[in-house]
């Protein structure tokens, strides 16, 4: 196992992967949800009981500091690092472990144990599991929040299989999307290229996160059966819909993305308005998304550094900026003052999401009310704090109903950083209250020369 903090591209070099012998194997990439950045928390994870099993999972458990005083006070195994993709990983081994009996683990028993967690877990996760001379697991939770799915490889030696968190990374590496992995199915790989399902849990729905359609998600994705860039093209259809309804007098000169991700959006609102659509920002593409970048002064810094403006195309224009979504307000609020720097008349600014009002806790990193500059102020509000003219809002329903339009299968989501509703039924008030406390009193991070080996035996006494 290879892991450490950075690129992909930096981070495995061909020394590293002679070293990973084997024609089987798991990777991810990780922003850190819950937890710290540190290379410890870095997946996979690693028990070597039963059997030798790694885990790598995108989401986040709700209810992971319970689980961690359960596995030692119940199950004995301890925890050493804040990372629920360690409890996680606990859980399923000590499932495992109890459905076993002798060396031999076969389909019946895995599905038996993952049928036991997703009852014991909760929150949002799509994983992928190793099992050391067994075979391959994946697993998605039983509301079907996070994004999994299936994909394979004739080959002349046999099928090969490839299990991602979106179908790009299929094709990207030659394989055929297959279909994705439905809410709490379990998918086995044998030793032997052997491909197992089962349903593992009780009243399974699908409900997926609409922010991976509004920005978490490549625009050439299919995710649940539904494009990426279809969607982001009916967010745009809808979006004109209200600005011609809140606008009626028009007098926008220019229609212009905030690259990337805003961009079909953009496109499809410009051709609904029969306004001109420009491409006023140049992206700088060495420069990360800013979005998931920890910290405020490093969002703000970024953000001129990601995005340069033409000024041709903003003098004395009234100019009609479209964004995926404004959560933070950072990045909304310079790149209006880029644009009127430019030379922009006026700058109406059109969200093609609602506004961000709740913490998302399934897997996206914006936990906490008072970071959110939508949360206790109105769209005038929200306005005067970007600095922008005019500013439009999509409305919830109508986001649903751009999914929903691409596939009309999607009836239900898990919308709660816009609409307060958390699907899984246990966020409750005074567990946003703890997260809240938590991201403001953060623990100290260990010394730079702490050793890499170094493990913390230590285990809170306080109840979760």
């Amino acid at each position: 196992m290879h892991k450490a903090n950075g690129l992909v591209r930096d981070v495995f070099r061909t020394r590293n992967m002679r070293s990973l012998q084997g024609n089987s194997g798991i990777g991810h990439c990780r922003y850190p949800t819950a937890g710290s950045s540190s290379e410890e928390e870095a997946q996979p994870f690693y028990v070597n009981a039963p059997f030798g099993i790694t885990l790598a999972h995108n989401g986040n458990l709700t209810n992971w500091e319970q689980l961690k005083q359960e596995m030692f006070k119940n199950d004995r195994r301890h925890i050493n690092t804040d990372s629920d993709s360690e409890v996680l990983l606990n859980v399923l081994a000590h499932e495992i472990q109890k459905a076993t009996t002798g060396l031999m683990l076969d389909p019946e028993a895995i599905f038996k144990a993952v049928t036991v967690l997703n009852r014991r877990v909760k929150g949002g996760y799509a994983a992928v599991a190793q099992i050391a001379g067994v075979g391959l697991l994946a697993f998605r939770d039983p509301h079907g929040i996070r994004p999994l799915c299936l994909g394979i490889n004739e080959t002349e030696q046999g099928i090969e299989y490839l299990i991602a968190s979106e179908s790009v990374a299929l094709e990207g590496m030659g394989f055929r999307f297959v279909r994705d992995i439905a809410p709490g199915e379990a998918v086995f790989i044998d030793a032997d290229k052997q491909l197992h399902s089962a349903q593992c849990a009780d009243n399974a729905s699908l409900n997926p996160c609409v922010f991976e359609f509004v920005y978490l998600a490549r625009p050439d994705s299919v995710i649940d059966g539904a494009s990426v860039y279809a969607t982001r093209l009916k967010m745009g259809e809808y979006l004109a819909e209200k600005i011609r309804r809140e606008l009626p007098e028009g007098g926008i000169d220019v229609v212009m993305p905030i690259p990337d991700s805003s961009r079909p959006a953009a496109i499809q609102l410009a051709l609904a308005l029969n306004i001109e659509y420009r491409e006023g920002f140049i992206k700088n593409r060495y420069i990360g998304r800013t979005f998931i970048m920890p910290g405020q002064a490093a969002r703000k810094k970024s953000v001129r550094q990601k995005l340069n403006a033409i000024p041709s195309e903003f003098k004395d224009k009234v100019v009609l900026l479209v964004d995926d979504s404004i959560v933070r307000g950072t990045t909304s609020r310079e790149i209006v003052q880029m644009a009127r720097e430019a030379g922009a008349k006026k700058v109406i600014f059109a969200s093609a999401a609602p506004p961000v009002i709740f913490p998302n806790v399934y897997g996206i990193d914006m936990p906490t009310r008072d970071e959110l500059i939508a949360y206790g102020r109105t769209t005038e509000e929200v306005c005067r704090e970007i600095t922008a003219d005019y500013l439009v809002y999509q409305d919830i329903d109508a986001l649903k109903q751009a999914i929903a339009d691409v596939n009309p299968a999607l009836t239900n989501f898990e919308a709660s950083c816009f609409d307060g509703v958390y699907v899984t039924g246990d966020v409750s008030q005074e567990y946003l209250d703890r997260l809240e406390y938590a991201r403001h009193h953060p623990k100290a991070a260990a010394p730079e020369d702490t050793p890499r080996s170094q493990l913390n035996l230590n285990l809170a006494t306080t109840e979760a």
